[in-house]
């Protein structure tokens, strides 16, 4: 019982990290035009 004291802290803490990564992507644009790098990686060869 005393671990979930320990297990739940953490796993907020990681998902507000996850999230927090996720937002700083979206916000920086890493995800405006994967179309375009998609056919990039196709048309390097």
């Amino acid at each position: 019982m005393d671990i979930l004291y320990l297990l739940i802290p953490l796993s907020v803490a990681l998902v507000l990290l996850v999230l927090g990564g996720l937002w700083w992507a979206v916000y920086r644009g890493q995800f405006e035009n994967v179309e375009q790098e998609a056919e990039r990686i196709l048309k390097d060869g």
